[in-house]
């Protein structure tokens, strides 16, 4: 009864009242709509209450994230992150004691910290995410250790043939421009940021006025106010909010990349500059991208075999849509020529009325399923902030009104005049010999043959010249 109940407010649209909270006494129906307070700093304030509970979740979303990262210093808004909560037992505190968790996740467009805890240990939680945003430790030796610690987990991480075309294809489309820099940042960029860039970033964006507050669970609100005025009240406000404006990056080069990748398989990615969250088109083009991978997997035999997908990835600029598959070495050329067809069949193609209803049923199953998470309740209303949305948006019904002619439209819109980027990661030799003389390519690494130059007549012995 309660499964079918959540299914029928997913599809009248208004999917936030089927939000519950999947821990005990959390468990059912919390409203929709939010208290809603504002600190004399600026911290704006959620709150959805349900005294007696013996729960809470606290989310603060800061809106800046790793796009502010300084040039050839991926990873700094990462580890400053990481800084936040330096101390294991702050960890072991919220995860062995409360049976909770913390948790801190940047991304390009913004800093989120999750604590979920015990209503009775409100107070000290505040006191901590005090400590970690007021008190940030960024002493010589924490910010050493900690920058240590986060190079070698990404150089022990086993990068997968996927991720490695990921990057590729990123740094292919944006080049120097934020989006092309991992969020999570290199080794060899972190290595760069110093404790001077770490308390550069602290100051410029950890800031009152840049972040919202979410409090879910058994608090009260009397207690509640009474101890964010007291604990966060002395938060510093900036006097000004850093925009996100950054030189846009210079169309990609049409020919495809080669990455070398041991392995059997290739993975292919085709790229091009998408649309910004805040875009009306957002949700036309989050269909077009389940409707392009729908296309993609009917051309060949092999892709209805292999992982695949189209995706639409928006921040507060505009991102980018990308589509990838892993085939074998013979394959891919004519899997790139078929994912070039679908992207004309995008803009030349209307979908049909059961392609449409596909596409639009898969995705909106998902993005039901993520907001029916309780952490995930406050993130419509912190994207009007990350995202200077005019509203809180109901996503189901956005998606729900997403035609055939919209598809069209986006699709023309971002594919009609832009080049595509296009990325092969695999063992280089066999790449070499499957797109020799069918596809213009260049291996990442070598240094391009130049064309030989036109040879002259052979010049001729002795004087010719006549007297």
């Amino acid at each position: 009864m309660k499964a079918t109940s959540l299914r029928l407010c997913a599809f009248a649209g208004n999917i936030l009242l089927c939000v519950s909270i999947l821990a005990q006494p959390l468990h059912a129906q919390t409203p929709a709509q939010p208290e809603q307070e504002q600190l004399l700093n600026g911290l704006k304030l959620l709150f959805w209450l349900k005294p007696g509970s013996p729960d809470v979740i606290l989310k603060l979303r800061i809106n800046s994230g790793a796009a502010f990262d300084l040039a050839g210093k991926s990873g700094q808004m990462a580890l400053l992150g990481d800084l936040l909560f330096p101390d294991p037992a702050t960890i072991d505190f919220f995860t062995d004691e409360m049976g909770g968790k913390l948790d801190v996740k940047v991304t390009y467009d913004s800093t989120t910290i999750t604590m979920v805890g015990k209503v009775v240990e409100f107070e000290q939680i505040i006191g901590v995410l005090r400590n970690a945003l007021l008190s940030t430790q960024l002493t010589p030796e924490t910010v050493a250790r900690m920058r240590e610690g986060r190079i070698k987990i990404l150089r022990d991480l086993s990068i997968a043939p996927g991720e490695v075309a990921d990057r590729a294809i990123a740094v292919r489309l944006f080049g120097d421009f934020p989006y092309g820099r991992p969020a999570a940042g290199s080794p060899e960029d972190l290595a760069r940021v110093d404790r001077a860039d770490l308390m550069l970033a602290r100051e410029r964006f950890l800031n009152s006025n840049n972040a919202t507050l979410a409090i879910i669970g058994g608090v009260t609100k009397t207690r509640a106010m009474r101890t964010l005025r007291q604990l966060l009240g002395p938060w510093r406000k900036s006097e000004q909010i850093v925009p996100t404006t950054f030189k846009q990056p210079n169309p990609p080069d049409a020919k495809t990349l080669i990455v070398n990748v041991p392995g059997p398989t290739v993975e292919i990615r085709l790229a091009a500059r998408g649309v910004s969250r805040s875009d009306s088109d957002f949700h036309a083009a989050t269909v077009m991208a389940r409707l392009a991978q729908h296309r993609w997997q009917a051309t060949m035999p092999e892709l209805a075999k292999q992982p695949i997908f189209a995706r639409t990835d928006a921040f507060v600029l505009p991102g980018a849509f990308v589509m990838g598959a892993a085939v074998n070495s013979l394959n891919a050329v004519d899997a790139l020529a078929n994912g070039r067809k679908v992207i004309d069949s995008l803009m030349n193609t209307p979908a049909t009325a059961e392609e449409l209803e596909r596409a639009k049923t898969e995705v909106i199953n998902e993005v039901s399923t993520a907001l029916s998470k309780p952490e995930v309740l406050p993130d419509p209303w912190f994207d009007t902030d990350t995202y200077r949305l005019k509203d809180t948006q109901d996503q189901i019904a956005l998606l729900r009104s997403v035609t055939a002619s919209d598809i069209q439209r986006v699709a023309s819109r971002l594919f009609k005049t832009h080049a595509i980027a296009s990325v092969a990661a695999g063992e280089t030799a066999p790449l070499k010999a499957a797109l020799e003389g069918r596809v213009q390519y260049e291996v990442l690494g070598e240094i391009a043959t130049p064309a030989p130059s036109p040879k002259r007549p052979a010049k001729p012995a002795g004087n010719i010249n006549p007297r």
